[in-house]
């Protein structure tokens, strides 16, 4: 018997042949895309671990400036960058971070770290991370202060606001205000104890200022946020200020003006005279009278005076000292202006005794030429920051002050001090930090009529040098990852 093939056997084959064919390309399709995941996936978990890898340089060099906190060599003695090997949990080495640390500007303590990771799997992956770490500063406050402080309505703030003492606030805070007491009591009216941070603002919808004590503002009441006061918040108790310890600081940097540094005894006479220059050199004065008070015009305030120069005597023209750092044994007069400069500049008499403390006066312009933080000045005095009766009408004072013992402001001018009584205008803009109570001008209308307080934030990142720190720890200012 014969078997003939029909035309259906023909069309058979050739559906199984195109069926194949697609199920072939399908499942190559399949296959390279199952590839391309995988390469993929194993991408996507190197670029991982790289950032993993990257990270743990940054966390390895905060362990390292925990233990040497002024290394910024990883412990080698010359310039970077710093490679190190990166191991898993058995010990295996599964990639490398390299390290470039950039040490502090003079004076600072901010340190800049970029850590770059990568994995031995696949070398052309890498990622790369910067941080900038430092030891916070009393300058990272626009006030600090060790006793408690009011602002008045109409104030405006745009710094964090700290004092070891209670805090009144009636103004309107664009930053943190901050209290080291739970509570206390005001001593600006009668009453029970209010909260550390507080406010007599009337909450909205009502307005103006209730002088009488805050129920709503005092224990047991639940503390309130009151967003139109305090925008960002209120916090106390927190821990205190070191006043005291600034004495220590103090030492420190009298060991470094005399090593590298501009140092000087007691003057002899009634202090010493500053004019700084935009060429880094400063004229060096020594004060031999002072501006006589007018009939009349007295105050009974201990060490009151006029604080106004007469007559004084050039000693030289010196320049900037390398570190910084100038400190005198003596009361100190400061104006002029700096360009491009970091200075401190202290008035201490070592060791300290309250009899014996300095003072630092600001009577003209002192001024920086750039506001980038480019120009730093600082200026701590042993006893008060003055204001003097002979002062500019118009006065400006670029730089973060500091009266460890004493406070910052004016002494009281009664109109029989006249022409000098009312002052206009006086702008600070820098930080302050005072032991006292400041203020420049008094409730009978006396003083400067119009006083502007501005925080430079460039001094949280580099304050002046060898400013006091409220801490010996770092910590991080800035996290980023640096994408190519």
């Amino acid at each position: 018997m014969r078997f003939y093939r029909t035309k259906k056997d023909g069309y058979m084959l050739i559906q199984v042949l195109v069926f194949a064919a697609i199920a072939v390309y399908i499942l190559s399709a399949l296959v390279g895309w199952s590839i391309i995941n995988i390469k993929a996936s194993k991408e996507i978990s190197n670029k991982e671990q790289a950032f993993q890898i990257a990270e743990g340089g940054i966390d390895y060099y905060r362990w390292h400036l925990a233990h040497a906190p002024v290394d910024y060599q990883d412990g080698t003695g010359v310039a970077g960058p710093y490679v190190h090997n990166f191991y898993d949990k058995d010990g295996n080495i599964i990639g490398t971070f390299t390290l470039n640390v950039t040490p502090p500007p003079l004076g600072s303590t901010l340190v800049v770290i970029k850590s770059t990771g990568k994995v031995l799997a696949d070398p052309n992956i890498s990622r790369t991370i910067q941080t900038q770490l430092a030891k916070p500063s009393i300058a990272k406050y626009a006030v600090a202060a060790n006793s408690a402080m009011r602002f008045g309505e109409g104030t405006v703030t745009f710094g964090p606001i700290h004092s070891n003492g209670g805090v009144r606030f009636d103004g309107l805070a664009h930053n943190i205000v901050s209290s080291g007491l739970a509570g206390y009591d005001d001593p600006d009216h009668t009453g029970l104890n209010e909260f550390g941070v507080h406010t007599h603002v009337n909450p909205p919808p009502g307005s103006g200022v209730n002088d009488n004590f805050r129920p709503a503002e005092a224990p047991p009441s639940a503390v309130s946020s009151r967003p139109d006061v305090f925008e960002v918040g209120r916090q106390f108790p927190l821990p205190l200020v070191d006043f005291t310890g600034i004495t220590a600081d103090l030492a420190q940097m009298k060991t470094s003006a005399q090593s590298s540094g501009f140092y000087r005894g007691a003057s002899g006479s009634l202090g010493y005279h500053l004019i700084l220059k935009t060429n880094d050199t400063f004229d060096f004065y020594k004060i031999t009278r002072f501006t006589s008070a007018p009939s009349g015009c007295s105050d009974s305030s201990t060490d009151w005076g006029t604080w106004s120069i007469n007559r004084q005597t050039l000693i030289g023209n010196y320049t900037f000292p390398a570190n910084g750092i100038i400190f005198l044994e003596d009361n100190v007069w400061v104006d002029g202006q700096i360009d491009g400069a970091r200075l401190t500049i202290l008035a201490a008499t070592l060791p300290d005794n309250a009899a014996t403390r300095k003072n630092i006066t600001i009577n003209s312009n002192l001024l920086y030429t750039r506001y980038d933080g480019t120009d730093v000045l600082g200026l701590i005095a042993q006893n008060n920051i003055n204001v003097g009766m002979v002062s500019d009408d118009n006065l400006r004072i670029d730089a973060a002050v500091i009266a460890q013992n004493g406070r910052v402001g004016r002494y009281y001018y009664n109109s029989s001090c006249s022409p000098y009584s009312v002052r206009s205008t006086i702008t600070l803009w820098g930080m302050i930090a005072t032991n006292l109570r400041y203020g420049f001008a008094y409730t009978n209308g006396t003083g400067y009529q119009t006083r502007n307080i501005n925080y430079d934030a460039s001094l949280l990142y580099g304050p002046p040098p060898n400013f006091p720190l409220t801490s010996d720890q770092y910590i991080t200012l800035t996290w980023q990852e640096i994408l190519k």
